[in-house]
């Protein structure tokens, strides 16, 4: 159901050369980018009628309108199961507790008597965020984008979702009662690249959608090439890929748990990677055999979890120790990675690349994909050893703010002339002189 990937006895190689060894779905963005293209410049040109027409070719439904009505918004959350209501309502909660703590604050340096540079933090004034609806419903995605927008501070807030057949070309009824929990009334029955297009160029009319500065949220192979085709246009967040799960375990960790949480995330999607770095074999033979009894007895099993778990992104990697493991981990980058280890939270402190860590047998990928508090949109592909998960800083810009006084500037004058000469740019040097009679202020 697995496949087995034996690191034991040699040296592990370095850098690229052990990323090239494991396992990673694959996920031709470049590819996708042609077919996306003509997509995006349709809705440039066409606009509405462009995302009527795309509704109906790819999604199967006949659209009057893309934005939601606010009626249907009121509607959803009235008729929301209760308790999915209040599980929304504490995943919305713990979420703005720790996002909230993240608002960065004004701050002002004195650099010289004289002299500040103030850094300050500006929200974006418009973001359009994109709840995905193929496989699945997530609205905790749309919580996941919402509120650290919302605690960022900005301003415009629009959010898109695939239109649903089985809803009448609306998106699912959950997404708008999340929408409608968290205040967001502006809402557009649109999906893939023709929605990232319609947040990026915009759309006019009645019916129209003003365009965003940013775009965040998951979402397929088309939602990532259209950000990748926007990129420089417009903010984005990440080109998300297939998600992934990394389990870090030796022969303390539950076969049971890790069993469970890798089919919990090869759940998601045929592509989903499920891989356990371990250097207990034992804990390996007891895992895989676990794996047959807990897949048989959920759903999604042809479809998804037996195509993820068997596909090459997933693997059970074999080291000689939990340093090695630890070398692993680091060299995979996973979006979501357990440490179910003995003394998990000082393994955990030495993990240098990770979307989000998870610390020991009480901390499962699910608790942060709802209702940890943490953020569950986070880098694929390796991208971890570079890029951050979405929080209330990738809603925020910083601007430095400088103030000098006359004998502050004075003061610095020469070493400014002297840089800007040593680089050919004697403008830049004479912009300063001009303020001294064209003469360098005297030291």
């Amino acid at each position: 159901m697995i496949s087995r990937i034996d690191l034991r006895g040699d040296a592990l190689p370095e850098g690229g050369a052990l990323r090239d060894l494991l396992p990673r779905a694959e996920f031709d963005v470049e590819a996708a980018l042609e077919k996306v293209r003509p997509i995006c410049e349709d809705v440039h040109h066409r606009g509405t009628a462009a995302l009527i027409e795309y509704a109906q070719k790819f999604d199967g439904v006949t659209l009057e309108q893309v934005r939601v009505p606010a009626a249907a918004l009121k509607t959803a959350l009235d008729e929301l199961d209760p308790a999915v209501r209040a599980a929304l309502e504490e995943s919305i909660r713990r979420a703005r507790i720790v996002h909230r703590e993240q608002r960065r604050t004004e701050h002002t340096t004195q650099v010289v008597p004289g002299g500040t540079v103030t850094e300050k933090w500006v929200p974006v004034e418009r973001v359009g965020l994109y709840a995905p609806g193929g496989r699945s419903v997530y609205p905790s995605s749309v919580v996941m984008n919402v509120v650290p927008a919302q605690e960022a501070g900005v301003e415009s807030i629009a959010l898109a979702s695939p239109p649903q057949k089985e809803f009448g070309g609306l998106p699912h009824p959950t997404i708008l009662a999340a929408c409608a929990l968290l205040g967001v009334d502006e809402v557009y029955a649109a999906g893939g690249a023709q929605a990232v297009a319609m947040f990026a160029y915009g759309t006019s009319g009645p019916d129209g959608c003003p365009p965003a500065n940013m775009v965040t949220g998951p979402g397929n192979i088309w939602v990532a090439a259209a950000k990748r085709y926007f990129t420089g246009k417009i903010g984005i967040d990440t080109e998300a890929g297939p998600t992934e799960i990394a389990v870090l375990a030796d022969s303390t960790a539950d076969p049971v748990h890790v069993a469970a949480d890798l089919i919990s995330q090869a759940e998601h999607d045929p592509l989903a990677a499920a891989v356990l770095v371990t250097d207990s074999a034992e804990l390996a033979d007891a895992v895989e055999k676990e794996l047959e009894p807990q897949v048989a007895a959920t759903k999604h099993v042809e479809d998804r979890i037996k195509p993820a778990l068997a596909g090459k992104q997933s693997a059970i990697v074999l080291v000689d120790s939990l340093e090695d493991g630890l070398k692993v981990v680091d060299a995979y980058g996973a979006e979501h990675l357990e440490i179910q280890t003995a003394d998990a939270a000082a393994w955990a402190a030495r993990v240098r690349n990770a979307g989000a860590i998870f610390v020991g047998p009480w901390a499962p990928v699910s608790l942060g994909d709802y209702c940890a508090g943490s953020n569950h949109v986070l880098p694929t592909g390796g991208c971890a050893c570079h890029s951050s998960g979405l929080s209330v800083q990738s809603f925020l810009r910083g601007i430095h703010i400088v103030d000098y006084t006359r004998d502050a500037l004075a003061e610095v004058t020469h070493h400014v002339v002297t840089l800007a000469e040593a680089e050919d740019l004697p403008a830049h040097g004479a912009a300063l002189k001009a303020r001294f009679g064209w003469k360098v202020p005297t030291q």
